[in-house]
């Protein structure tokens, strides 16, 4: 995975001394902080000051093992500039035990900071702790290990063997377990948004739906590819089967009771199993997650949850926002730094995806014990 370190910024006399990566020189232009007026109306519940902010937190905790690296100390650490305009405090830092290396964070609303801006509570839809993941790092003291985990999930299309999976998990667990599950989210970037995907996943399978944001997820392995190559083949047999007649025996007997796997997927929309939906952003023109912008015949059907709290659901899909506007050259279409930026313009994409279909057919896919019970 790429770094998202970026290219030392042209400033004016004032900020030439200034360390590329402070807030206020390679963060968001015209991002506003936290106030009082987010009580009458949030700033939270615009999408896009949404992702702009989750992906400043992100940035922090690149910034962690930066500042970790260079021996900077919390007085003069350049990640806390990047939560504490949002109200933000590190509550845990995720840390490598083989290495030492800082891989993410556990950031909470700080109600002391707050106050000290007239803001007595937390405005609506912000979340009250967020987890975020950074991704690989180009520098010898993490290289090791970032890229031992970037060559699993190339082998495998799986992160669940690294130690960084086992601890992200936790520390989003306890987060849902602590604040509600409604009030947490995870994001991740590059290495740390395929974390972050299936960490969210991975919970989603014990039925705790947690808000995931990621950006630039890796969508390049070989599991990946020998598995689309088999389903390709499969499907190219049953149409050749189609058009065998049968000889001496009889078809086989639908064991489904008549059911088709549309109606068991409505079935467990119903019931509310299949609400975990991530939030994906993607740029075309970076090669490690362009494939997910591949379109598929059908899509993951998940159920969207109706706010009413009683489980129901409607038909909809994982949310992907593809750069319309935006970087072109793969360094810059890879980085996280786009997706604060002023200039980008997004759309929502039309094509259902296929690589997206895969990694949610778990969630909807209806054990047999479920198509026995309705037959």
């Amino acid at each position: 995975m790429a770094k998202a370190m970026p290219d030392k910024k042209a400033g004016d006399a004032a900020t030439a001394a200034a360390n590329p990566l402070e807030f206020h020189v390679y963060g968001p232009r015209n991002l506003s902080s936290i106030s009082w007026k987010d009580l009458l109306s949030s700033s939270w519940k615009n999408a896009n000051y949404r992702r702009m902010v989750i992906a400043c937190f992100i940035q922090g905790a690149y910034l962690l093992e930066l500042d970790r690296q260079e021996k900077r100390d919390e007085r003069t650490g350049l990640a806390p500039q990047w939560w504490r305009p949002f109200k933000y405090r590190l509550a845990q830092v995720l840390v490598d035990e083989r290495d030492g290396s800082i891989y993410g964070a556990v950031l909470e609303w700080d109600h002391q900071a707050a106050l000290s801006d007239y803001i007595p509570f937390r405005p609506t839809r912000a979340p009250a702790a967020v987890v975020a993941l950074r991704g690989t790092l180009l520098r010898a003291p993490t290289f090791r290990r970032d890229v031992v985990d970037d060559l699993r999930f190339l082998a495998w299309d799986s992160l669940k063997g690294s130690v960084r999976f086992a601890g992200a998990l936790a520390a989003l667990r306890d987060a849902a377990r602590k604040f509600g599950v409604g009030n947490v989210c995870v994001g991740g970037h590059s290495l740390g948004a395929g974390f972050a995907l299936q960490v969210g996943k991975a919970l989603a399978k014990e039925r705790v739906f947690v808000e995931c944001h990621v950006f630039n997820p890796p969508s390049v392995s070989l599991a990946m590819s020998l598995r689309g190559f088999v389903e390709t083949a499969g499907e190219l047999w049953g149409r050749a089967r189609a058009w065998i007649p049968y000889v001496g025996s009889q078809p086989a007997a639908d064991t489904s009771g008549g059911h088709s796997e549309s109606e068991a997927r409505a079935s467990l929309a119903q019931s509310g199993m299949g609400r975990w939906l991530p939030y994906l952003y993607i740029n075309t023109n970076d090669y490690i997650c362009c494939h997910y912008s591949d379109a598929a015949g059908g899509t993951a059907t998940v159920a969207v949850d109706s706010g009413g709290g009683n489980g129901g659901g409607k038909a909809g899909a994982a949310t992907m926002l593809v750069v319309s506007k935006g970087p072109s050259k793969f360094l810059a279409a890879h980085g996280l730094e786009q997706w604060w930026a002023d200039d980008v313009e997004l759309q929502v994409a039309l094509n259902h995806s296929k690589l997206i279909d895969r990694q949610l057919r778990s969630l909807y896919a209806a054990p047999p014990a479920a198509l026995r019970a309705r037959s």
